[in-house]
């Protein structure tokens, strides 16, 4: 196999910054979309008749185990945007 090669890169700085933001927002909008989803599954079981105690325990461990992941991932996305925000521009100014 031989050496792969690497085009040059012509991503603009302010463009390169301008989709790290947006792949922010756009992760941030997934875990809204989970959490969304998440929560009617919660309500479709606690509306469910029938529903055991046993069942809302297993439950609130899925619950808590989903928030603790999502509470990661906020934690990178957050310290990403924290590395690009010295970066962006504020009104009036160039890079």
């Amino acid at each position: 196999m031989g050496m792969p090669i690497i085009t040059p890169c012509t991503t603009t700085p302010e463009q390169a910054i301008t989709d790290l933001v947006a792949s922010i927002g756009i992760q941030e909008s997934a875990l809204s979309h989970i959490i969304n989803a998440e929560g009617e599954k919660m309500q479709a079981i606690i509306g469910m008749e029938g529903v055991t105690s046993d069942q809302l325990l297993t439950l609130n461990e899925s619950v808590e185990r989903l928030l603790k992941a999502i509470t990661g991932l906020e934690l990178t996305l957050q310290a990403k945007l924290e590395l690009v925000d010295p970066f962006c521009a504020t009104p009036g100014s160039t890079i």
